[in-house]
């Protein structure tokens, strides 16, 4: 991956976003999007669009979103302690013993996710999995007032594990899930501008909000842009470690390719444009099978204005919404050159249609 590249998704990925708390992210994406775009813009939820060759048709989306899972303050004890609330699908049993930002309006403030030591809680049978309302956070203070001087209830909360190379192509970080998204379609705006004088269609990529929510900002600005084809690009599950069942979640491997979806929200006629585009440049593509939703904001997108032709493009992730997610970069870098080949395949005016 060239430098500026890495360094950019280095960047987005360290930044906090909680869910609902998108704006610094979304500033790191602006910026360096909009060096490739001839304009730039946020809507009132804070949305971001960059979009190339303006006036051109179809219009194309590329959209990931934005937004972590996350905590937030919920309750203060009398003795200092705060207790949260989950935003999204945080995991609590992963979350004790965990070093954490507080994101106030005054600028972070350091916590740990309280562990009680075993020696503690000695006890017939097995300990039962924490709930979220189970977990406290000490932020080294020994009173309600002196907590509430610091932080307040609803402000968001997120794990401070950073992105690190693992090991050649492989790295690490927390919510991974999905700033490789935004990072992906920031890239594929790169890479089109280089070749804007190829391009017929217009672009408008996307990194938009509150998916981890339920779904919420992909279906703002795909009602507000109204494009005529969506590529939505989200991580997926990789099943190649130890004790996850291929026959139940399918056989997706880091280090193969992304990988793409086939069903439901995903349209067939832009499934086989990406399929032969693919083909064409030597990428190569896994492939998941979906039952009543994707999971995506492709559920949200492809149903919008009646009907949006949408496909949705996967990264294998490894250990997803956890702090030490695992992806590989090699497969992060074939997302935007798909992406690439898809839009300059488009010629003007064209439209995807199921054949009857």
């Amino acid at each position: 991956m060239r430098e500026p590249s890495l360094k950019f998704l280095q960047t987005l990925v360290n930044t906090p976003s909680p869910t609902g708390h998108e704006a610094r992210g979304q500033r790191v994406w602006l910026d360096y999007a909009g060096q490739f775009a001839d304009e730039t813009f946020s809507d009132a939820y804070g949305n971001c669009v960059a979009v190339l060759n303006k006036g051109g048709t179809p219009r194309l989306m590329l959209a990931a979103h934005a937004d972590e899972i996350a905590m937030a303050v919920n309750y203060i004890d009398a003795e200092g302690f705060i207790y949260v609330r989950k935003m999204g699908g945080i995991d609590a049993a992963i979350t004790k013993a965990q070093r954490v930002a507080i994101h106030t309006s005054h600028g972070p403030v350091k916590g740990v996710v309280g562990n009680v030591a075993p020696h503690l809680t000695k006890q017939e049978g097995e300990r039962k999995p924490p709930q979220m309302h189970d977990l406290f956070i000490d932020i080294g203070v020994n009173s309600r007032k002196a907590a509430q001087k610091l932080v307040q209830v609803g402000d968001p909360i997120t794990l401070n594990d950073e992105f690190e190379i693992l090991r050649d192509d492989l790295a690490v970080a927390r919510a991974f899930d999905n700033r490789i998204g935004t990072f992906a379609v920031a890239e594929a705006l790169r890479l089109l501008q280089e070749n804007k004088k190829k391009l017929q269609a217009e672009i408008c990529a996307v990194s938009n909000i509150q998916e981890e929510v339920g779904l919420f900002g992909a279906r703002q600005i795909a009602y507000s842009l109204k494009p005529d084809v969506a590529l939505v690009v989200d991580v997926t599950h990789a099943t190649d470690y130890p004790t996850v069942s291929k026959p139940q979640h399918g056989d997706v491997h880091i280090g193969k390719g992304p990988a793409i979806t086939h069903g439901g929200c995903n349209h067939p006629e832009v499934v086989a444009r990406i399929e032969r585009v693919a083909k064409a440049k030597k990428i190569p593509l896994q492939h998941e099978a979906m039952s009543s939703t994707s999971g995506t904001d492709t559920d949200a997108i492809f149903w919008t204005r009646g009907g949006i032709p949408s496909a949705l493009i996967s990264l294998p992730n490894r250990y997803m919404h956890s702090p030490v997610e695992v992806v590989s970069l090699k497969d992060l870098e074939k997302i935007p050159e798909l992406m690439v080949a898809f839009a300059l395949s488009l010629r003007g005016g064209e439209l995807f249609k199921v054949k009857i």
